[in-house]
């Protein structure tokens, strides 16, 4: 006797496979618009540059150029990110910012990457920023970039032998390139600069090598760090903070100061050539009418 089939029940099955392909049909034509408007975004930040680099007096530049590399941290915590995952995006963009300065004709750029106040960090934060620091110097390519001259500026006496040891490799991989000089201020302090050059200037009254007399302005740029470059004509400083922090003090004197609320990983050559812009319409007197 045969029985009659019973009608079988649809049952729904899931075929993630199929989902998905059909999930990536739906999403295809929003990516091909997203696409479009990135790509339109790309074009319209490359003609704002133009626009902006069109406007620059290639006679007016700095000679010298500071900046403050500030916001790391605060850049990370918007994207919910440790710290040193800023200072490694600071770090980065510090090459890009610097081989752009070279296609300007910027003679000199002074970084502030440590100060002598950022012992007093949190010890783990220090190592970390210690072990970045090694890890750049040694990847001398990724730091230097093209055509970029690198100095450290600072006390090196309390940094590593290991750093000590990159830093002079550096200095020596880098020596005969003719594009922009980066100071690299390291464990720098601009009251300690000072002092470290009036130390100097008494030592050599001391041994009578010299009067007191003849201390001058010129000599005692003659003794600090920068001693072979000008004065910073810009010192450039985002993130939202309007101070020195122990920058380049003596050399700031008749610095033209740019500021923003951009954090440092998220400054563009767009935002530097426009503050090299902002400066050439600054009427810089020097004390004169």
């Amino acid at each position: 006797m045969q029985f009659p089939q019973r009608k079988k029940r649809k049952l729904w099955k899931f075929d993630f496979f199929s989902i998905r392909l059909q999930r990536d049909a739906l999403w295809r034509p929003f990516s091909g618009i997203i696409g479009v408007i990135a790509m339109f975004q790309k074009w319209g930040k490359k003609k704002a540059l133009k626009d902006i680099e069109q406007q620059i007096d290639r006679n007016n530049l700095p000679r010298h150029v500071g900046i403050i590399m500030d916001g790391n941290g605060r850049w990370a915590k918007k994207r919910g990110l440790p710290r040193n995952a800023g200072h490694k995006a600071g770090a980065q963009n510090l090459k890009t910012i610097t081989e752009y300065a070279v296609t300007l004709g910027i003679p000199y750029i002074t970084a502030y990457a440590f100060s002598t106040e950022n012992w007093k960090r949190p010890k783990a934060e220090v190592d970390a920023l210690m072990e970045l620091l090694l890890e750049y110097l040694r990847d001398k390519d990724q730091l230097a970039g093209n055509d970029v001259r690198i100095l450290v500026v600072g006390d090196r006496s309390a940094l590593s032998e290991e750093i000590n040891r990159e830093i002079d490799a550096i200095e020596e991989y880098t020596k005969d390139r003719k594009g922009t000089v980066l100071y690299l201020a390291i464990n720098y302090g601009g009251r300690q600069e000072i002092v470290r050059a009036m130390r100097a200037i008494g030592e050599e009254i001391k041994n009578g090598e010299r009067m007191p007399e003849e201390i001058t302005e010129d000599l005692i740029s003659s003794q600090i760090y920068t001693a072979f470059s000008p004065d910073a004509d810009l010192i450039i400083r985002p993130s939202g903070e309007e101070r020195l922090s122990n920058f380049l003090l003596w050399q700031s004197a008749y610095s033209e100061f740019w500021f923003s609320k951009i954090n440092w990983p998220d400054f563009t050559t767009k935002d530097f050539a426009q503050a090299i812009l902002d400066y050439q319409n600054r009427n810089r007197r020097f004390g004169g009418v």
